[in-house]
């Protein structure tokens, strides 16, 4: 039941949606209102993208995925080490190892399921996507809860349980607030109402079409939503990596495909943990010298990688493993740890 400090649920659909008639994004996977049904494909391959991602960031992997795999079939035929060059400086590579596994099961099913339901039984396709993909492709109504989302239901609500544990009842209230037509124009509009109006800092309340509703808004607190739990301090790992070059080409590795960033072409290096008795030996006996540090954060942890320059060593232990041209290291598509030591080793040249 509705109590006096909820907002009226039944304003907000139609006032959300005529807003979004006239502002939104144009984006080159957004299906627009009144624009043919949506191609699932490039819908579920961009919110795959979209995953703690920037728009900005994620335009240009989009367009080189669809010039390389325009459908669902070529992404599934892909060679695993393309695809994963392609994805690299994207970030979060498991999903691209997803992104994978889950056209191959598209492919062998003959197409995407086109229920909510179905999409869950896909390889890495998690309840915001399978939403967000029966939505927006296939016209089904479903519950899209991103981050923008959650922080525009937590202030039109005035949840204040904090994150993680408050997302519950922000999923609920959203289910409260979607249509059950134009859903997938709904999803749209209300993660457009979080980029563009209902910001995490100074939000344009007074251009909001659902601010008479809002109660965060009415208290005057509106920034203090969504509440988040404090922050701990994350771990800092150290290590090192090693380059190892002859020739003009360096030598690349792929790493292992379970564990971070598996699957990736790298520089070879110790494991990222400092071992009691000293970092571990280098992969080669050779005349080495510190190239200086790589820092990088991870999600759950920082990291420093202490750059290994070898100039001079017993070539014929190389560790298993590939020569790359150096002028083309680019091209190797190493993942930004990796990226920023070789820009440091190449500093050194």
């Amino acid at each position: 039941m509705q109590t006096s400090g909820e907002p009226p649920i039944a304003n907000i659909p139609d006032a959300l949606l005529g807003w979004y008639d006239v502002n939104a994004r144009r984006l080159p996977w957004r299906h627009m209102p009144d624009d043919p049904p949506a191609d699932p494909y490039r819908v579920w391959l961009s919110e795959v993208m979209l995953q703690q991602t920037t728009v900005a960031a994620v335009r240009a992997y989009y367009k080189k995925f669809l010039d390389l795999w325009p459908t669902v079939e070529d992404l599934a035929a892909a060679d695993d080490a393309n695809v994963m060059a392609a994805w690299a400086g994207l970030g979060y590579y498991a999903r691209a190892r997803n992104l994978l596994a889950c056209a191959r099961e598209v492919a062998r099913l003959g197409g995407f399921p086109r229920t909510e339901e179905g999409l869950r039984t896909l390889p890495g396709l998690g309840a915001y996507t399978a939403a967000a993909v029966a939505a927006i492709a296939f016209g089904q109504r479903a519950v899209v809860v991103d981050a923008n989302v959650e922080r525009v239901v937590s202030r039109l609500f005035a949840i204040a349980e904090p994150l993680p544990a408050g997302r519950s009842a922000i999923r609920a209230a959203t289910e409260t607030i979607t249509p059950d037509r134009r859903a997938g124009d709904f999803a749209q509009a209300m993660m457009d109402l979080g980029s563009s109006i209902c910001t995490v800092r100074s939000p344009r309340c007074l251009l909001c079409p659902l601010s008479a509703d809002c109660k965060a808004r009415t208290d005057g607190t509106p920034e203090n939503f969504p509440v988040k739990a404090a922050k701990k301090a994350k771990p800092l790992r150290q290590g090192r990596a090693y380059w190892i070059e002859r020739g003009g080409a360096v030598v690349l590795v792929t790493r292992a495909a379970k564990g971070m960033l598996g699957g990736m072409r790298a520089l070879p290096d110790d494991g990222w943990s400092a071992r009691a008795d000293g970092h571990a030996a280098p992969p080669i006996p050779g005349e080495w010298r510190e190239g200086g540090l790589v820092r990088h954060g991870f999600t759950h942890f920082d990291l420093e990688l202490q750059l290994m320059l070898c100039e001079g060593g017993d070539f014929a232990s190389l560790p298993l493993g590939e020569f790359w041209p150096v002028e083309a290291i680019e091209a190797a598509g190493l993942p930004t740890v990796f990226a920023k030591a070789a820009r440091l080793a190449l500093a050194h040249r």
